[in-house]
């Protein structure tokens, strides 16, 4: 059964919008001028936030491919050269008995980012088609992707500190590989996506459904 928020009154209805740094509310018609408390522009909504957001999102989905089948890094000794995508990274660990550092590279390198993704793209059609369904637990689900978006680099982290122990060593050579680049991209491209999307666009379709 589709529950129907009560009406209340927004800072939209009200002709006044929320400064993007500091929150300050002021009128519509300061719209392209600086907020009078910090300086920073003032938009009724992010200048194209919806484009933005698509062209981030599609592009980190195209990286996610190659993040997760080219090689990560390519391990070169005197007995041997290998290289080693996400998952056989995993593998790897799996069977060495690492299962707990194992878990934490699939969650981080694997699962997380796709489930951005996924996160992202129901706020996008949830937006593009007005819908008014769970708006609140909606914007719960944006912030929560700000939060968890920066412990995705952890896979790269680990490359750097494998790479600096090893040529500390002197057993043999690290070197990042195009999959540690692809994955990169897809970490930053999510980060821009969630900077790009418009929160408040939920709650435009909210008032849209009540007029």
């Amino acid at each position: 059964m589709n529950v129907q928020l009560p009406a209340v009154p927004t800072a939209a209805s009200m002709g006044l919008m929320p400064c993007h740094a500091c929150n300050l509310l002021s009128p519509y018609t300061l719209g392209g001028l600086p907020c009078p408390r910090c300086g920073a522009a003032l938009h009724r909504r992010k200048p194209d936030g919806l484009a933005r957001t698509w062209a981030f999102l599609a592009s980190a989905v195209i990286c996610y491919i190659p993040a997760n089948l080219l090689p990560m890094m390519t391990t070169q000794s005197v007995f041997e050269t290998s290289r080693d995508t996400i998952l056989s990274g995993i593998a790897y660990l799996w069977i060495s008995d690492a299962k707990a550092l194992a878990i934490v590279v699939l969650v981080t390198s694997v699962v997380v980012p796709l489930l951005k993704m996924m996160a992202l793209t129901m706020l996008l059609v949830s937006v593009h088609f007005r819908s008014a369904w769970r708006i609140p637990q909606q914007t719960r689900l944006y912030r929560l992707l700000e939060t968890i978006g920066r412990w995705s680099m952890l896979d790269i982290f680990v490359v750097a500190m494998l790479s600096a122990l090893v040529h500390a060593g002197k057993l043999a050579t690290i070197i990042p590989g195009p999959g540690a680049l692809a994955f990169s991209a897809v970490v930053v491209l999510t980060m821009l996506a969630s900077l790009s999307f418009d929160p408040r666009l939920l709650w435009d379709s909210l008032d849209a459904n009540h007029d």
